[in-house]
């Protein structure tokens, strides 16, 4: 994913932007980054905080860095701000998104007078860098931006910072946010909401899909209306987002809260939905039988972090006692490096968990986590709930199952969707070759099809019981209408 902050001010504005992009280190792992724009013009620097937060590895940035006006940016791809001088002037560029016609838009770049692109490791353009080219090819940095959102397939939420201030141009569609926010001397520019609130700013306005706006330290100004259709990413709620941000009006930690009501909703009211329940066997025997009869949990537990509060709006209305069977070791791992490899990301997503004996030995637990994605981990921290004495382990997730890698966000790493642990099980099911038919039969959750793979899972995972929070329930969760949503990894509809 990645995050970014800018600030505008009457004053000098390093802290402010160093404390605020900082807030955004939940978004990314590998790469962090500011600009600023003073008196002796554009000055930047990148640092590598895949094993280092972003404070410790900026700290001396903030006392050399100078100017009342910078973009910061965290990402987990390529590095950021970007410099740039073109027939446009000079300007700084921060982005986050996803271009999927890479390869057209550098051919497109050559053929329009651009001479070269540096080349990362992996021979992999820096998708910021092409993004600039992109807008270099107009008269105007809104003309250009407004190229730039056409051409690019995928998503692009871009900032830029020029000596007049910062232009914000949030993605055609508003899959990601863009605020902004403002105190008495200055406005910022974010991706989470709650990134200025400690700073001193307000609530100011929230850019529309696809506008443009050109922000400074008076205010705010439209230079490009928004468009009217939205998909907003509703993973945003279930995982990525931070608990007290809210997006299009909606709080994070309360649409959470929802979502595990909704679930324990399901649960009390099943009959015989869920993979390893009783109704499972013999649906019509179970009819009539609520699954608070089928399970008997002890306690409810959320995978920390993001299943934690969808953890208690299940105990709060199921009355079952919400728990922590095991805490996270945040002394040091106070945030989530996923590095690349499969193998230390396991073993990392075991070391931060400690096992707390007297809340799982001979105990039945319901665990939410925020999603189940190639099932490695979750169904390694179930074999360490049992290994640490639990009986049962009974899993919802948050979210539907996860059918399709996003196109939009770099949500998932995956190379493949074979890396889906749901697309595994209907490839194992159906061939190499599935229809768009057959897929949106798996993911219906009232077909017969998408029962048996829901069951597959649970048995290849070890679960006790397996129950997927539902997309129309998660739709209301949120409670934005669903055709403002991007819901393409469950239900592959764009």
């Amino acid at each position: 994913m990645g995050g970014f902050f800018g600030v505008t001010s009457k004053n000098d504005c390093v802290m402010d932007l160093f404390f605020g992009t900082d807030y955004h280190s939940h978004l990314g792992t590998r790469r962090g980054g500011m600009a600023v724009y003073g008196p002796d013009g554009f000055q930047r620097s990148i640092h590598n905080i895949e094993n280092t937060p972003f404070r410790t590895k900026f700290d001396k940035d903030v006392e050399e860095l100078k100017g009342k006006q910078g973009i910061g940016s965290i990402s987990d791809n390529e590095p950021q701000p970007l410099l740039i001088q073109s027939h446009l002037g000079s300007y700084a560029i921060v982005t986050v998104g996803k271009i999927n016609n890479e390869s057209q838009l550098i051919n497109h770049a050559f053929e329009n007078g651009h001479i070269h692109f540096m080349e990362m490791s992996g021979g992999r353009i820096n998708a910021t860098e092409l993004t600039a080219a992109l807008i270099n090819q107009k008269q105007s940095l809104v003309e250009g931006l407004l190229f730039a959102q056409e051409m690019i397939e995928g998503s692009m939420t871009i900032l830029l910072l020029t000596p007049e201030g910062i232009y914000a141009s949030r993605d055609r569609h508003g899959r990601t946010p863009v605020v902004v926010g403002k105190k008495d001397d200055a406005c910022c520019v974010s991706f989470e909401s709650f990134a200025y609130i400690n700073l001193g700013y307000r609530d100011c306005y929230e850019l529309g899909p696809g506008e443009i706006v050109l922000v400074n330290a008076n205010g705010v100004q439209s230079l490009s209306a928004p468009r009217r259709e939205m998909k907003i990413c509703s993973f945003l709620w279930v995982y990525y987002g931070y608990p007290t941000s809210s997006y299009e009006g909606v709080n994070v930690e309360e649409m959470r809260y929802r979502c595990g009501k909704i679930l324990a909703d399901r649960d009390l009211g099943c009959k015989g939905g869920c993979a390893g329940c009783p109704g499972q066997a013999d649906k019509q025997t179970a009819g009539n039988t609520a699954s608070a009869d089928a399970i008997h949990p002890d306690i409810v537990a959320g995978v920390p972090d993001s299943g934690i509060a969808h953890a208690i709006g299940y105990a709060n209305k199921s009355g079952i006692p919400f728990a922590r069977p095991f805490i996270k070791y945040t002394p040091t791992w106070p945030r989530s490096f996923m590095p690349t490899s499969q193998n230390q990301r396991n073993l990392i997503a075991k070391m931060k968990l400690i096992p707390v004996d007297a809340l799982i030995r001979d105990k039945s637990l319901l665990l939410i986590d925020d999603s189940i994605v190639r099932g490695t981990q979750l169904g390694e921290t179930t074999e360490f709930l049992y290994e640490s004495g639990a009986t049962e382990v009974h899993i919802r997730p948050a979210c539907p199952p996860l059918m399709f890698g996003c196109k939009y966000l770099n949500f998932s790493r995956s190379n493949s969707e074979l890396d889906l642990i749901t697309r595994r099980v209907i490839r194992d099911r159906e061939g190499e070759n599935v229809s768009d038919e057959l897929l949106a039969d798996y993911a219906n959750p009232d077909s017969q099809n998408y029962q048996e793979m829901v069951e597959e899972i649970r048995k290849r995972l070890n679960f006790t019981s397996l129950k997927y929070h539902r997309l129309d329930d998660l739709v209301e969760a949120i409670g934005l209408p669903k055709e403002k949503l991007c819901t393409y990894c469950w239900d592959g509809k764009e």
